[in-house]
């Protein structure tokens, strides 16, 4: 099992910039540097990291030879959404496809996408940790999965045919929000090169109690990951609020067991990458650095 860096912010002095895409040019081979030190065999980035479709072979040849020097490849691109409400399922469906022809051209074989649908701010389940939770599986319907399984199926054989896997996340606000809902959805897409991202956190989080412990969530998905999100929570519960807050923490120190997480994820012959959802606020670098070592010593244990 290999280690990717899937970095949630990239301010770096003096560069502030945006967080969910890599540091400006001018602070960006530092940046590299100091994440190859770390340990880590890749990164994760956005399929606009280089100006989305409209970038030109040359862009991105030059950020795949920038990353490939400094030794932290792209190993997965992210983008996509929903396929089965049809006010944004066209556009979601194009955002995969892009997503495929730019992890061929950026030299990654894989693309994690989600099946989520954007939310209402002024209606209840719009924030993570509270009673309902928009979009869910709870309130799916039967037809949600056939629409989203008929798409993913097509999108599975253009992907097969570019030499790329898909892992579909397990996310909060989506059909796709625990492991049965996970598990339906790609029973009904039979594409072997479609898989799960079993994103604990996001089952943690996703409702004021959680549906399922991590540990019932993560034996039962591991066998079917094609990719490994991994960040971690302490969860502070409000009953008389109805609602639990979430304290991003790096993977040692919250709620989630990634001792025993790991170790299902090894049982099952897992093979792919645990990427290290990175932290958002602070010194993210030193907090990741806490969450690479910790893995990689769990994994030594293992045998890895």
């Amino acid at each position: 099992m290999k280690i990717a860096y899937a970095f949630r912010r990239s301010a770096f002095h003096p560069y502030v910039g945006d967080d969910w895409n890599l540091p400006g040019r001018e602070v960006r081979g530092a940046w590299l540097k100091k994440v190859q030190s770390f340990g880590f065999d890749g990164i994760e980035i956005a399929n606009n990291a280089v100006g989305g479709p409209n970038a030109t072979p040359e862009q991105v040849h030059e950020l795949r030879k920038e990353l490939e020097d400094n030794s932290v490849p792209c190993v997965c691109v992210r983008g996509g959404g929903g396929l089965a409400n049809p006010r944004t399922a066209a556009s979601n469906r194009q955002r995969i496809e892009e997503a495929i022809k730019f992890a061929v051209q950026i030299g990654s074989n894989l693309v994690n996408t989600t099946v989520g649908a954007p939310t209402v701010a002024t209606v209840p389940g719009h924030f993570v940790g509270d009673r309902t939770s928009q979009g869910s599986s709870r309130d799916a319907h039967e037809s949600d999965y056939g629409e989203t399984a008929k798409s993913f199926r097509e999108l599975g054989r253009i992907a097969a045919n570019a030499g790329v896997q898909i892992s579909i996340e397990v996310h909060q606000h989506s059909i796709v929000d625990n492991s049965w809902s996970a598990l339906h959805l790609l029973e009904l897409i039979d594409q072997p090169n479609v898989g799960i991202n079993p994103d604990l956190g996001n089952i943690l989080w996703t409702y004021e109690v959680p549906e399922e412990t991590s540990e019932q969530a993560i034996r039962a998905l591991a066998p079917r990951a094609k990719y490994w999100h991994c960040k971690n929570l302490r969860r502070v519960h409000i009953p008389e609020n109805n609602h639990t807050i979430f304290l991003r923490v790096p993977l040692p120190n919250g709620d989630i067991d990634y001792r025993f997480a790991i170790s299902a994820m090894v049982a099952a012959g897992y093979q792919g990458y645990l990427a290290v959802e990175g932290m958002q606020l602070g010194d993210q670098l030193s907090e990741d650095c806490r969450s690479i070592f910790y893995a990689k010593r769990l994994l030594e244990e293992l045998g890895q």
